[in-house]
């Protein structure tokens, strides 16, 4: 039996990562759009087609569902079946969510199996939280001060996210700073998915099959195995993940020297930001030894770290991995969970002591 299979740790309660996993409108705002079959409740229709490893839309329908830590539904897409798993587990810091697909009929083409995992991961360590914080900031009091009462979050707020700069800031110079700042940094995703959902007040819970939708899948560029080992977010014991493939690159067999490295945030959500440090090394030899150290700013954590191995020392976070290659580049790419939402960079970025480029 082939089986795939990734997880994250996320900084979220688990009631609410199972509503973003079981709530069809929800849901098909961080991996794809849900709808049902006319007469047929327990099942969907994900609109998959075109998602990395998937090659048309797939059916799915739910065999079991046990609120609020485990759905299982079995997916159709064309001749192939498979049955696909969603865990939700309580951690000390928030939840853990697993996902794990086995085929029953039929088979995966080469690599297929490999993107569809990258897909899974992808979403689920990168939309999700996206789509959490949003939910999170819904629920944020805003005080003044303790004696001052609740201050709650206009409507015309997030109805404004996509004005012009100077519109915005007339619609909310009652809310202070603070406000503006936290909308501000919902635009690009609130934009990017079309806007919130809908409804700004409380969201119910909507069914999905067999009362709740299928859960989304997240995205993995491991090779088809079994489901992997948990890596927890911000854990102080190193942890193995795949390496990215180096870039190569022609060597300059004459060019000798340390190793550069360069840093840059690719990607921003509400609380917390996606960092990549790619190191180079322009030498005419194999270069087996470095250590990439990043300086988060206090309260923050890592995750999701892909191309190398790390370990996170309060704010220190340490990164070692596989030689790079004469005239080759090793990319290593992690998720940072903030409490910050203004802070978008770490503080410091040093490549076996050298500052890296880019802060």
């Amino acid at each position: 039996m082939i089986e795939i299979g990734t997880q994250v740790d996320l900084l979220h309660p688990a009631d609410r990562v199972w509503r973003a996993v079981t709530d069809p409108e929800l849901l098909g705002r961080w991996f794809a759009d849900a709808e049902p079959v006319p007469g047929r409740p327990d099942r969907w229709r994900l609109r998959t087609a075109g998602l990395s490893g998937f090659d048309t839309d797939t059916d799915v329908e739910c065999v079991d569902r046990r609120t609020p830590e485990l759905i299982v539904v079995r997916c159709r897409e064309g001749t192939r079946d498979s049955l696909l798993t969603c865990s939700v587990t309580p951690t000390e810091a928030g939840c853990r969510v697993l996902v794990r697909e086995a085929v029953e009929h039929g088979d995966w083409p080469a690599g297929q199996g490999a993107g569809r995992e990258e897909c899974y991961r992808q979403a689920l360590a990168g939309r999700l939280p996206a789509l959490l914080d949003w939910l999170a900031f819904r629920q944020v009091d805003l005080r003044r001060d303790s004696a001052a009462p609740t201050a709650v979050l206009p409507a015309a707020l997030m109805a404004d996210v996509g004005r012009p700069p100077a519109r915005r800031r007339r619609a909310t110079g009652g809310v202070g700073l603070g406000v503006v700042m936290l909308a501000l940094g919902l635009t690009g995703w609130a934009l990017s998915r079309g806007g919130p959902p809908a409804d700004p007040g409380a969201v119910p819970v909507v069914p999905v099959p067999g009362s709740t939708a299928a859960p989304g899948p997240t995205r993995s560029t491991a090779t088809a195995r079994p489901a992997p080992t948990p890596t927890p977010s911000g854990s102080a014991t190193p942890s193995r993940t795949p390496s990215a493939t180096p870039s190569r690159r022609a060597p300059s067999p004459t060019a000798t020297g340390p190793l550069d490295a360069r840093y840059e945030t690719v990607s921003t959500r509400l609380f917390g930001y996606t960092g990549e440090v790619v190191v180079d090394n322009p030498g005419g030899a194999p270069t087996p030894d470095w250590t990439v150290r990043v300086t988060l700013p206090r309260g923050s954590s890592a995750a999701a770290v892909s191309g190398a191995d790390w370990r996170q020392d309060g704010q220190s976070v340490t990164f070692t991995g596989p030689a790079v290659p004469a005239g080759g580049s090793q990319v290593i790419r992690f998720d940072v969970r903030t409490a910050d939402p203004v802070t978008k960079a770490p503080t410091g970025c040093t490549v076996d002591e050298r500052p890296c480029a880019g802060l």
